[in-house]
């Protein structure tokens, strides 16, 4: 990959970062959909040479350095997030807007899942029903995100 399709993976996923650290007011943290999974997915789907499993890693490693959250916690949930993406990436990326729109709010809860886990392992109780509405959003949020990535990685360089 030349070194604008490495600045545009990097560059998405610095803004993911960006936004998911955004302050927001307290009655709408739940609701913040989930950047860096959405952007994470659109990469696996639409590019999977130029995002994968081992870039997932990294990534979960630096929200968990960032968040100040158990080290490691992150990496899983995004981890096995982009396997299973780049496993079905065929039959994803040809499924209707609505139907990728759900699937991506469902992995998006999958991560919400984890991290409840994780936190739970970890002495951390927190609620499974507070990660709901960032899936919601999420999903809502996919039609948009996936249509601004694809107009942006065909502008900057042709996939």
């Amino acid at each position: 990959m030349d070194r604008r399709g490495w600045g545009l993976v990097v560059g998405s996923f610095v803004i993911a970062l960006a936004l998911e650290l955004l302050p927001l007011p307290t009655w709408a943290e739940p609701a913040r959909p989930a950047w860096v999974v959405a952007v994470l997915l659109w990469w696996c789907l639409f590019a999977p040479q130029r995002a994968n499993v081992g870039s997932a890693f990294v990534l979960g490693i630096l929200m968990d350095v960032l968040k100040g959250s158990v080290l490691g916690q992150h990496a899983l949930a995004l981890t096995l997030t982009a396997f299973l993406a780049a496993r079905f990436h065929l039959q994803l990326r040809v499924f209707p807007m609505w139907q990728q729109s759900t699937m991506v709010g469902i992995l998006a809860l999958l991560v919400g899942g984890l991290l409840w886990w994780t936190d739970g392992m970890a002495g951390q109780p927190s609620s499974l029903l507070l990660r709901l509405p960032a899936a919601i959003t999420t999903g809502l949020l996919w039609p948009w995100l996936a249509e601004l990535m694809r107009g942006t990685a065909r502008r900057s360089d042709p996939l």
